[in-house]
């Protein structure tokens, strides 16, 4: 088995082998252009105070590194169902991949635990939100092009094929269209203010509901009651969009009380 999981004869590169072991430029390539697009957005364009700037770049601090770390355990846990079931080497972990939904899932809790510690009081950034989805669409381009999270075999005028000369369905473009329409209605509730402080959990929501289902058609292990252990961390994802979009909803409601209240003129009328 190769550090994928998937048989020797599978792990070997279509388009682009430099011969280097665990180094896949077509994936590294656009992963590396995803990160630059996350950085280059511009996300802090409505903090004015700069106290709240410091205090947020420390709590996005915190959501990266949880992210990293997520990112690693989850692709651990739906590959290999570690740790129900040993790695056969440590290799597994160095070399192996990552997953969207752990650093979905774990750059969440992060955050949410770091605001208290860093005394940041804002909801959630849905300029941060709008950015994501085109920035994972991007780095799904490497997954595209250097055969990972291969889809189930699918014969069909849109099918891949990889060097195992197996037709499957394009699991990685079937995510990149539901990225750049997820992103580009994250847009349009930035700029109409729908929603806000509430995106995030939206597209939490959305994903979890997308991943769940399109699992079907990845070729990814299913031994826990004929779903994949990432079937299984989607559905924890919606759960945990809908709390954090109940509970943004009730902070919205409850500023605008107290605003209402703190407002001469309508506190009047009241």
């Amino acid at each position: 088995m190769c550090s994928r999981g998937w048989p020797e004869p599978d792990c070997k590169r279509t388009f682009m082998d430099l011969s280097i072991p665990h180094l896949y430029p077509l994936y590294a390539l656009p992963v590396l252009l995803a990160l630059l697009v996350g950085m280059w957005f511009p996300v802090t364009g409505h903090l004015r105070d700069q106290q709240l700037k410091r205090q947020y770049y420390r709590v996005q601090l915190v959501t990266f590194v949880s992210a990293v770390l997520g990112a690693k355990l989850t692709f651990l846990f739906g590959e290999f169902l570690w740790p129900l079931r040993p790695l056969d080497s440590w290799e597994q972990v160095v070399y192996s991949g990552r997953s969207i939904v752990g650093a979905l899932i774990f750059g969440l809790l992060g955050a949410e635990l770091a605001k208290p510690f860093f005394r940041y009081p804002l909801p959630p950034n849905d300029r941060f939100a709008a950015q994501l989805p085109f920035a994972f669409a991007i780095g799904r381009l490497g997954c595209l092009f250097s055969g990972c999270c291969r889809g189930t075999p699918f014969e069909s005028p849109w099918s891949v094929t990889y060097s195992d000369g197996i037709a499957r369905h394009p699991a990685p473009l079937y995510e990149i269209l539901f990225q750049l329409l997820a992103g580009c209605v994250a847009l349009w509730l930035v700029k109409k203010q729908r929603l806000s402080g509430c995106v995030f959990s939206v597209y939490l929501m959305a994903y979890g509901s997308f991943r769940f289902f399109s699992e079907f058609l990845r070729e990814t292990p299913k031994p826990m009651g004929s779903l994949s252990g990432y079937q299984w961390l989607s559905i924890l994802m919606v759960v945990l969009g809908g709390i954090f979009y109940r509970r943004n909803l009730l902070r919205r409601e409850r500023d605008r009380q107290t605003n209402d209240l703190s407002d001469p003129t309508v506190a009047t009328s009241l």
